[in-house]
């Protein structure tokens, strides 16, 4: 469920925030043709919106359906867009046919991307659009923020409207409420790769195991989560608040994921917080000096 209650004529824009808005439909108006990456979240639903608008058939939404995005996912993503008036077409994504991304290194979502923007650039070709975008922001990409996705739309030539008109996450959540898009608050979601420690070889099994063990908490209410996968160990982080609750449904929680596959279920006790899984790339190794070593064996 969102919070998509309140109507847009009872959300005001700030002046800031419409010119913002302003200048993306210029952004838009000026691509005149574009394809458009969809994801179902609300930074590229709100591109979708936009660019529909502005550009109405010129403006073409592509889904990309894969072994890591859950079928949900996909299917609530249709579910808006039809909601919205808008055709979106489905390409088929083949991330784990590519060596490079299962076997799970920092860069896994430079392939994942590149494998995206191909599906995209071959729709744009087709149908003779000069222009696809992403829905990226400006506050993704900066320092200290992993995200090598962005490297593999700079070499394809993808614009990202949002971030060229300088909106910033919570400038989209405001103009995609005040534009009544139902996903308004939509919780951050990334793909269940980004489940896995760097170097877990990621399998169609361990996908579709993790995606059975999120399903669990959303039927069960929770809304910002995420399931880490650490071999025979499943790490929960939910929010701070809901760390209780979790506690409280702990039997449920534990048979099923045991019944999905897992030996030992964990709560996170610091929450969910996007992007954890790359903590360990800024990490120094722990290298004991050999004249230590030597002192501790005498």
């Amino acid at each position: 469920m969102t919070g998509a209650a309140l109507s847009a004529t009872e959300t005001e824009l700030s002046p800031e925030l419409a010119e913002k808005y302003q200048t993306l439909q210029a952004i838009l108006q000026e691509m005149a043709q574009v394809v458009i990456g969809y994801s179902g979240g609300v930074d590229s639903t709100l591109v979708m919106k936009v660019a529909h608008d502005v550009l109405g058939e010129n403006a073409v939404a592509v889904t990309g359906d894969s072994e890591a995005f859950p079928q949900g996912e996909v299917d609530a993503a249709l579910e808006v867009a039809q909601a919205m008036g808008v055709t979106v077409t489905r390409v088929r994504t083949h991330e784990l046919a590519n060596p490079h991304f299962a076997v799970n290194t920092p860069n896994r979502c430079y392939h994942c991307k590149t494998e995206l923007f191909t599906e995209l650039q071959q729709v744009a070709r087709e149908r003779n659009i000069p222009w696809i975008a992403d829905g990226s922001h400006s506050d993704d990409g900066k320092p200290g923020d992993h995200r090598p996705g962005m490297r593999a739309a700079a070499e394809r030539g993808v614009r990202s409207p949002l971030r060229e008109a300088g909106m910033t996450k919570a400038d989209v959540r405001a103009l995609a409420l005040h534009l009544g898009i139902p996903n308004w608050d939509k919780p951050s979601f990334a793909c269940l790769s980004s489940r896995f420690p760097y170097g877990t070889h990621i399998t169609a099994e361990l996908l579709a195991r993790l995606d059975g063990c999120e399903k669990f908490l959303r039927e069960l209410g929770f809304r910002q989560f995420r399931v880490r996968h650490h071999d025979t160990v499943a790490r929960i982080e939910v929010e701070p608040q809901d760390l209780l609750r979790v506690v409280e449904q702990r039997e449920a929680i534990f048979a099923r994921f045991k019944e999905l596959g897992y030996t030992y279920v964990t709560l996170d006790l610091e929450g969910y917080r996007s992007g954890k899984m790359n903590d360990t790339l800024n990490q120094k190794p722990n290298i004991v000096p050999i004249a230590s070593l030597e002192l501790r064996t005498k």
